[in-house]
């Protein structure tokens, strides 16, 4: 199996020794074996790493003198939570108190959030040990004396989260079940040939199987799995704010779409001339790259940092137009320059040089974060851990300074980075609903369903078919051997990658790299995932490696991993999961967290999951996201934050009223804080008679017709999981 990023780390975790930094650190490591024994769905966990982050946050920050709590005494989207403050009892010191209160915060809170794993015994047992550690009780739930008892003040923030969680747009109530995204395309089975007669290519394509297995390695059986999380833009996010939102309208419902990127590129099928489309463009390119994955295909690479990383951010392209000057389209990766020398030590960089089929195949699957894996949100809260363990790192906050003590490191820290993610899982699944754009399975077998793209004198033309590359994607002649097993007279072949243990006609068993009928490619992955259940743009992966780098860049003071050396090391046909392989030691490298992110953007393309399109905007977005959430996040830490539970007198105006003069019959209620979700309004008549229920989702103005009522006066009443409230109006 795949050896998981910091091994060693792990092994300390699975004997259940104690971790030396602080008691964060041990509950994070619960966290994240949590996570490994859930399904994969980066929406919720970024959310659980966010949710459980903060509430040791809290924990810590309740008995400071400085540092504002993030839910204790705030308001967050009309929910809030009181709090007078906390006092260390005078048989503890501030940090038993600290420990007690995060302990029992997270005991709870991953009870909750995971009881319906698989092996929740397993990860009772590590979270129960260490509450055996400070003598408490897990069966303990009082938090009726939280200002005085730390284990209630635990309590106390684990309930309060919990109950804000059953209202912050997630749906965790229902299973976190999208409330009405649809799908335009039939499912695709990826086993056969083609994309099962595809309606539109450029929306998303759910897949169909005889046994789904998650990313997370566990079974689902047969069928076809749901788009994960198309309506996360509505979750409560951490620092986005409503000058970053744009809200959308389709087929009647809002998405909520922070740092909204734009159009993707889009397939016109009927273009007026025969030049390349940038969609034609982006997706061959994913099917080039394919190609690959040959360690023997004699292609050697220095794949050390003085070769690859160090491309400038204000430096990436910034229009679709501008990608083909990025990518290598033939060799594969970026124009990143890498380094002369280390800039921590001075001395220039030692090279590694490897079969690129080898780099390629690695760095697809490291950060793909398959079976046993965190997630990606959760991977970055590893290569965090990794940081903290590194010899060379000192806990010194932005670099500056004494450094700190562990538990207030890991606690700010883990706070800060849970944010980071959180907002870009909000962010990128806002755009993955709305733009519901197309994955490169889908893409390439109906680019290919339709023809070739390149020559109108050839046999089999469409303009918006796929183009030809001589070598890489060609027409199926008379006399190829893939004709010997079927008629594929010119349809279209792709030299690629094959899945192990695949039938292909015509292939050659003995190469991993071969000519397979376009219509039949599969991206790097396993046969039972091929792709995962949502849309493509943007990608997850890019927002959230971008968005942790940035913030472990600020919260470090320093751009660079200790050292200026980050490395994961595969071990010679002992890392790759569904075939053999490296074939030789291969070490992945890293100079900056920025150069870790974006080997992590481009193993999307090289595991055939993304285009170009959706790597660089989710970049941009991921570097806003990262540098908002650090400066929120100082706020907390300095006690710049205040917040009070808002008046209801200015949650909203509305009118007119009375309604009905000039024929105008539309109340609109227009609300200030347009946070609120879940709205439920209700009008009532003189005699106390409810003539109207409405349920309203995330609507700025709400609009509700009057026409078919009766003259007279009426109630109308308001309410939330937060508050209630009501005003009259008069119908004429």
């Amino acid at each position: 199996m795949k050896k998981h990023l910091f091994t060693s780390l792990l092994l300390l975790f699975f004997s259940q020794q104690i971790y030396s930094q602080s008691i964060a650190r041990d509950w994070s490591e619960v966290i994240l074996e949590a996570i490994r024994n859930d399904q994969a769905r980066p929406t919720v966990h970024s959310r659980n790493l966010f949710h459980l982050s903060a509430a040791m946050y809290d924990a810590w920050a309740a008995y400071d003198n400085q540092a504002t709590p993030y839910f204790l005494g705030q308001t967050h989207r009309g929910f809030y939570i009181p709090f007078e403050g906390a006092t260390v009892p005078s048989n503890l010191t501030v940090k038993e108190a600290r420990e007690i209160a995060m302990s029992q915060a997270m005991y709870r809170l991953i009870m909750h959030r995971f009881q319906h794993i698989e092996n929740l015994s397993l990860i009772e047992l590590r979270a129960h040990n260490i509450l055996q550690r400070l003598a408490l009780d897990r069966d303990y739930q009082s938090s009726q004396n939280y200002t005085s008892n730390p284990a209630d003040l635990g309590n106390y923030i684990a309930e309060q989260i919990i109950e804000f969680g059953m209202q912050d747009g997630s749906n965790e109530a229902n299973g976190y079940e999208s409330r009405f995204y649809e799908t335009v395309n039939n499912p695709m089975f990826p086993d056969g040939f083609g994309t099962s007669s595809i309606t539109d290519p450029n929306r998303w394509q759910p897949l169909a199987f005889e046994e789904f297995v998650g990313q997370s390695g566990i079974s689902a059986g047969p069928g076809i799995p749901n788009f994960v999380g198309p309506e996360w833009g509505q979750v409560v996010p951490f620092a986005l704010t409503e000058e970053d939102l744009t809200i959308k309208t389709r087929d009647g419902h809002e998405y909520l779409l922070y740092h909204d990127p734009g159009e993707p590129a889009y397939l016109n099928l009927n273009p007026e001339s025969n030049d390349m489309q940038a969609y034609q463009w982006a997706f061959t390119l994913v099917a080039r790259w394919a190609s690959h994955h040959d360690p023997e295909d004699g292609v050697l690479w220095d794949i050390s940092p003085a070769s690859i990383g160090n491309f400038p951010f204000d430096q990436l392209p910034q229009s679709i137009e501008e990608l083909p000057g990025f990518y290598d389209l033939e060799n594969g990766g970026d124009v990143s320059p890498g380094y002369d020398i280390n800039p921590i030590t001075g001395l220039p960089y030692e090279q590694q040089i490897v079969p690129r089929g080898d780099y390629s195949r690695v760095l697809a699957e490291f950060w793909a974060d398959g079976p046993d894996s965190e997630t990606p949100p959760g991977h970055w809260f590893v290569v965090l851990n990794y940081v903290n363990d590194h010899s060379d790192f000192e806990r010194q906050y932005k670099g500056q300074n004494d450094p700190m003590d562990p538990l207030e490191w890991n606690v700010k820290s883990y706070f800060a980075l849970g944010g980071a993610v959180h907002d870009a899982a909000v962010a990128a699944w806002g755009a993955k609903g709305y733009y519901d754009y197309v994955r490169p399975i889908s893409a390439i077998r109906s680019m290919a369903e339709r023809g070739q793209s390149t020559d109108p004198a050839l046999p089999n033309y469409h303009p918006a078919g796929i183009p030809l590359v001589p070598g890489h994607i060609e027409l199926i002649r008379p006399n190829d051997p893939i004709n010997e097993f079927g008629d594929f007279d010119n349809e279209i072949k792709i030299k690629t990658w094959k899945v192990p243990g695949v039938y292909y006609p015509g292939m050659n068993e003995e190469t991993q790299v071969d000519w397979i009928p376009a219509t039949r490619w599969q991206p790097y992955q396993r046969p039972n995932f091929v792709t995962p259940p949502f849309a493509g743009y943007v990608s997850g992966h890019s927002t959230f490696s971008r968005a942790a780098a940035e913030l472990m860049s600020l919260i470090t003071g320093s751009e660079y991993f200790p050292g200026g050396m980050g490395e994961f090391h595969a071990p010679e046909n002992d890392f790759l999961v569904f075939e053999e392989g490296p074939s030789q030691d291969l070490t992945l490298q890293w100079a900056k967290y920025a150069d870790a992110s974006d080997q992590c953007s481009l193993s999307r393309i090289w595991g055939g999951i993304h285009p170009p399109i959706d790597d660089i905007n989710g970049r941009i977005m991921g570097y806003k996201i990262g540098h908002a959430a650090f400066e929120l996040a100082e706020k907390y830490f300095n006690g710049d934050i205040s917040s009070q539970p808002i008046p209801s007198e200015e949650r909203f105006t509305y009118g007119p009223n009375p309604i009905g003069i000039n024929g105008q019959h539309e109340l609109t209620l227009q609300l200030n804080h347009p946070d609120d979700l879940n709205k439920k309004v209700y009008l009532i008549n003189n005699l106390g008679k409810i003539v109207l229920e409405k349920e309203f989702d995330y609507v700025q103005a709400i609009k509700i017709d009057t026409e078919t009522l009766t003259p007279g006066v009426y109630f109308v009443k308001v309410q939330t999981k937060a508050y209630k409230e009501g005003f009259k109006i008069f119908v004429l």
